[in-house]
């Protein structure tokens, strides 16, 4: 599987990295290979190494974000200035970004996950056409104490 030191393993790619090669068998190089040559072949490997990927770019951006805070905090005298406090929020939008994409990796990896049955049940709709019409196309009957037009129901 993966040589992943117990730091590496401690934070979110690591975990998420871990889980992956679990659940394929392989190390994530080995799946990323695979996919490449037959994507069709596995939907669902395919979309979890695009994930993945997305996930690791992310997890690359956060790091350069808070590098750039931590410089920019080393430089500051006592009270943070606006271009530090942008950095701070970009480290939170960053933050956000890579946490998301690892919730729809988690979504990937579970089978059971809430609305995958719902997605399957589409996807099998679909294939088996459709049984009848999608609206009806008989108007529905009146009730028996509608008036009738041009008839007054005063005697």
């Amino acid at each position: 599987m993966s040589d992943a030191s117990p730091d590496a393993i401690d934070d979110v790619v690591g975990v998420l990295t871990e889980q992956i090669e679990s659940r394929f068998g392989m190390s994530m190089e080995q799946l990323k290979a695979v996919v490449a040559d037959a994507p069709a072949v596995n939907s669902n490997a395919s979309e979890i190494v695009k994930w993945h990927g997305l996930l690791l770019e992310s997890q690359a951006a956060l790091v350069r974000a808070e590098d750039a805070l931590m410089a920019a905090l080393e430089r500051q005298p006592s009270e943070i200035d606006d271009p530090t406090m942008e950095l701070a929020h970009r480290v939170n939008a960053a933050v956000t970004a890579r946490d998301g994409r690892a919730v729809v990796v988690r979504w990937l990896l579970d089978p059971d996950a809430v609305g995958k049955q719902v997605l399957a049940a589409r996807r099998l709709a679909r294939f088996r056409g459709r049984q009848g019409p999608a609206v009806p196309t008989s108007p529905p009957p009146r009730p028996a104490t509608t008036p009738q037009p041009g008839r007054s129901l005063a005697r």
